[in-house]
């Protein structure tokens, strides 16, 4: 059995007069978001045996959060593919991994993240969490799977389970979003 836990950045700065999308860092409310993620996954035992994780700013500083609230240093592989990557290319990072990891937590960006959670896990009628995917992958949320194979490289298109889907306002009211609709 392999577990993949996918981890969106943080909500990021816009008011940050950066020259590139790269450098983007979170703002306030984005790092209590991953401090509160970190704290949820230590709370609820969600661990992992090994990082992959985009290095644009908000996704190092998301880590570094989450960090602080899960009690525990995170030591990511950092892969530029990662950065703005499609869902298959995060497949293909994916099947390279260590199966030495029975657990990989992979911190990235949307619309990436939300369409690898939507590629692996079939479209089954009542899966609440999967519909809640589909409508949106927001910023700083998890999403845990779980597949029946030895080795990542055998991790295929609708045979994942998802086991649980978390967004910061779930664990927070203040965490949602600014303007609620």
């Amino acid at each position: 059995m392999k577990r993949l836990i996918l981890l969106r950045h943080a909500k990021s700065s816009w008011d940050d007069p950066v020259k590139r999308d790269f450098d983007r860092p979170l703002n306030e409310k984005g790092k209590r978001a991953a401090k509160m993620m970190g704290e949820h996954m230590q709370e609820d035992g969600i661990m992992f045996d090994a990082v992959i994780a985009s290095p644009a700013i908000r996704v190092v500083e998301t880590l570094e959060s989450v960090a602080q609230g899960y009690g525990e240093p995170i030591e990511p592989e950092w892969d530029r593919r990662a950065y703005l990557a499609s869902n298959m290319t995060l497949l293909d990072i994916l099947h390279e991994a260590d199966d030495a990891a029975r657990s990989l937590l992979m911190s990235g960006h949307n619309s990436g993240l939300e369409d690898l959670v939507l590629l692996l896990v079939p479209d089954s009628k009542g899966d609440k969490a999967r519909a809640k995917v589909e409508e949106k992958f927001p910023t700083c949320a998890l999403a845990e799977m779980e597949f029946d194979v030895d080795s990542w490289a055998d991790i295929a298109p609708g045979t994942g389970k998802l086991l649980r889907y978390v967004r910061p306002r779930d664990l927070h009211a203040d965490l949602g979003p600014d303007d609620p609709q």
